[in-house]
């Protein structure tokens, strides 16, 4: 038996002292393709942006073609290791490839299980706003992804193409 981490990692909304640990982040995660804050503007006032996304949780003032979602960091001992999003419902494109939760976990948090540990408090955040079959996509060829949601329960529904790239698609019980 292995001994529980002296922090155990724990999502939470966005604070006004992580300004910058998350635009840093940001930039970091934008090296690699991923967005790490959501939406427009994250360049602007700190403020406004958490007002945003409490907007977005609520489903108020949301862009066009978005839907309601939670947006959290990860932490760990008071570092933000990563963020997962977690969209209440599915417009068409998102039921296509980008499913109901994304993560990510920063290059020098990987491959400490921080994956698994968000994705299962992410399908507890799900379950909460009313998705009772998630739906979690990942690249084709993104091994630590397949692993991380086959863990959570995910089983594989089929894979699609979509400029360019092979996506898999898998439904993982939220209870």
């Amino acid at each position: 038996m292995t001994a529980a981490p002296e922090h155990p990692l724990r999502l939470r909304a966005l604070a006004p002292q992580d300004e910058a640990a998350a635009r840093c982040a940001h930039d970091v995660m934008a090296r690699e393709g991923f967005e790490f804050l959501l939406g427009p503007d994250q360049d602007g006032d700190w403020s406004d942006y958490l007002r945003r996304m409490e907007d977005h949780r609520a489903g108020v003032r949301l862009p066009d073609g978005w839907v309601p979602d939670t947006f959290l960091v990860a932490e760990v001992g008071g570092v933000i290791v990563g963020r997962v999003s977690v969209r209440h419902w599915l417009t068409p494109a998102l039921a296509e490839v980008g499913g109901h939760i994304g993560y990510g976990v920063l290059p020098e948090h990987r491959r400490r299980g921080y994956a698994t540990a968000m994705l299962r408090q992410a399908l507890g955040v799900a379950r909460a706003v009313g998705v009772r079959d998630a739906l979690v996509t990942c690249d084709d060829d993104n091994v630590g992804s397949i692993r991380t949601i086959e863990r959570c329960g995910g089983v594989l529904q089929d894979v699609v193409r979509g400029e360019g790239r092979a996506t898999r698609r898998y439904r993982v019980p939220t209870g």
